[in-house]
């Protein structure tokens, strides 16, 4: 799913479409790079680098379609999570509150269906919005009191424990029934219907691709060549399919106790957020606004922008997002605690978002960073363990290339100045 900016075709060039090339396309691309602009591509590298590691390491267990599901299972509480950070980090802040903001949201989802039966949608609504509510707190104390976030999100951390502690109790843990919220996380669809899915969401994608360049070349605007529409609309055909297909055989280790076949229903959660948040910053007012704020906020103000209110909203989402992610990752575990969604997942999460390409300084950033970012960690993670690395080796590894990815960040971005 990428979603790369288009490389820029003035509207006085009458037919750039016509004469783009692939080899023009690519010197643009290698421009965009030596100009610092390098987006995903240092963790997209890292990625099929670890793949083809640890699938040569452990061919029997790493690149089987069991794995594999495991991978999306495994990831999708921490990718869900980074999608919310992805709108903070942008402004140039930091949440240091999400995971427990996400579990006090489980917490309570808990509380209400199991201690005093409500309905499941009641629920999940108070739920939700009972991240919103934390989110929309943190971001008056920074938007309107000017607070640093990080010492906010800290005191928020250090609260929002607190309180999960008076809401389970100290060492207490409140399990799910509810086939609903078990399913999130454990069911897979019907592989009919993975394959409907899979080829509509490659229609779409391309569908809307050509009809924006259509618009934009009609306005009068800079618009993407038709060329390399085709190209990200092959890849991206190539992908989902190849996915779907690779989900879509059997995986189960006994077949004839249990079968296992077809996507996996986080794995359409995933992507349907992705699609809805992606529309949400390339396509609205309101995104285009997130990322001018984020790259000069007083430029932004000068311009009219409500500085305040995105960052409210920023915080709102990021708040939001995280009991979303936290949901999964109870879903998967069939229980909320009071370690559910602790340090460690918050770390992983601004980790994935980082290592995918968000910059810690603000104004760049896709949400699908923090699909790829969260990718690299849970391959990270699964691999190592696979290799029966113990815990601390494999947040050793995790951090440093955390640390290579901020690296690359700040180098791209003195390069970016300098050009």
């Amino acid at each position: 799913m990428s979603t790369d900016v288009a490389t820029p075709v003035h509207s006085n060039d009458p037919e750039p479409q016509e004469r783009a090339t692939v080899g023009s396309l690519v010197s643009d691309y290698f421009a965009r790079l030596r100009g610092g602009d390098v987006g995903s591509l240092p963790a997209v590298l890292g990625l099929i680098a670890l793949v083809v590691i640890f699938s040569a390491l452990r061919p029997s267990t790493f690149p089987t379609e069991l794995n594999f599901a495991n991978l999306i299972s495994q990831e999708a509480g921490v990718t869900v999570l980074a999608m919310g950070l992805v709108f903070v980090l942008l402004l140039g802040e930091i949440d240091l509150s999400a995971g427990f903001t996400g579990a006090t949201a489980m917490a309570v989802l808990g509380v209400l269906l199991t201690n005093h039966g409500w309905p499941l949608v009641p629920a999940l609504i108070c739920a939700l919005l009972t991240g919103t509510v934390i989110g929309w707190c943190i971001g008056q104390l920074v938007a309107w009191l000017g607070i640093p976030s990080f010492v906010v999100t800290l005191a928020a951390f250090l609260g929002l424990q607190g309180a999960l502690l008076l809401i389970i109790g100290n060492g207490g843990t409140i399990s799910f029934t509810n086939s609903f919220v078990l399913a999130l996380n454990n069911n897979n669809l019907p592989v009919w219907l993975g394959w409907v899915l899979g080829i509509a969401g490659v229609v779409v994608y391309a569908g809307l691709g050509l009809m924006a360049s259509i618009r934009r070349r009609r306005a009068g605007l800079s618009y993407e060549p038709l060329l390399k529409w085709a190209l990200k609309s092959v890849i991206v055909a190539v992908l989902a399919l190849a996915i779907v297909g690779w989900l879509s055989g059997e995986r189960s280790v006994n077949p004839a106790m249990k079968s296992l076949k077809g996507v996996p229903d986080v794995l359409v959660i995933i992507v349907g957020l992705l699609l809805v948040l992606h529309f949400a910053l390339t396509r609205t007012t309101w995104g285009r606004h997130v990322y001018a704020v984020g790259g000069n906020p007083e430029a932004a103000r000068r311009a009219g922008i409500n500085v305040r209110g995105i960052k409210l909203s920023c915080f709102m989402v990021c708040s939001t997002m995280a009991a979303v992610g936290v949901l999964l990752i109870v879903s998967r575990d069939n229980s909320v605690s009071t370690s559910t969604a602790g340090d460690q997942t918050l770390l992983y999460a601004v980790g994935a978002a980082v290592i995918g390409g968000t910059s810690l300084f603000g104004g760049k950033g896709r949400i699908v960073d923090a699909l790829i970012g969260g990718t690299v960690i849970a391959v990270i993670d699964n691999g190592m363990l696979l290799l029966n690395q113990s815990a601390g080796v494999v947040d050793a590894v995790t951090g440093i290339v955390l640390l290579i990815a901020a690296s690359v960040d700040a180098i791209s971005r003195k390069r970016a100045a300098s050009s």
